[in-house]
């Protein structure tokens, strides 16, 4: 008949209490998504075989300490983590005892990178953006990312400054909420 797939918040609980049957659940679950999101940006198997298995691990001896509510959210960014250093390491040149050369000599290897976490970043808050009401979603727009001052959107609007003030402190607060995470990551790898 029917079997009803235990939530990942259900499994995570039972891994917080040492349950390796639901740690190896929620590795099966999350393994091939992982790799292939690895192996898009390292380009080799074993590499990102590696990076995979160092985040789970991560999670299992830090099972006790983790605090984590959006699984999948938790996962994509802590895969992100581990290949950015990972490929930060690969390219950084190594100096050694008294050469010393100026930093300023050394090309900007992580340019690229840096891009691509902006972006995901900019589309992970566009997309939690998008659970907030359409007026508090357009009043954070107009003063993030068209820099308008709280008095010109109330002027465009036609509201009081006040209620500008108000929306954007909810979607501050909400993004901060839904955030968390990422904070949490990178504490965990420091």
């Amino acid at each position: 008949m029917f079997q009803t797939q235990t939530s990942d918040l259900q499994l995570w609980a039972s891994i917080r209490q040492d349950d390796e049957s639901a740690f190896n659940e929620l590795f099966k679950r999350y393994w091939i998504r992982l790799y292939k999101t690895a192996y898009q940006y390292l380009k080799d198997k074993e590499a990102s075989e590696e990076v995979v298995h160092d985040v789970f691990l991560n999670i299992w001896d830090r099972r006790g300490e983790l605090e984590i509510l959006t699984f999948s959210s938790y996962m994509l960014t802590a895969i992100r983590y581990q290949i950015y250093n990972r490929m930060r390491a690969a390219k950084s040149p190594l100096i050694y005892g008294d050469d010393q050369i100026p930093m300023n000599n050394f090309p900007d290897y992580n340019s690229a990178e840096n891009k691509i976490e902006e972006q995901e970043l900019h589309q992970e808050v566009y997309s939690y953006l998008q659970s907030l009401p359409k007026r508090c979603q357009e009043i954070f727009c107009m003063s993030r990312i068209d820099q308008l001052s709280n008095d010109e959107i109330a002027l465009r609007l036609g509201i009081s400054k006040r209620s500008v003030e108000n929306q954007i402190t909810i979607a501050l607060k909400h993004l901060r909420i839904c955030l968390k995470h990422l904070a949490a990551i990178m504490l965990m790898f420091l």
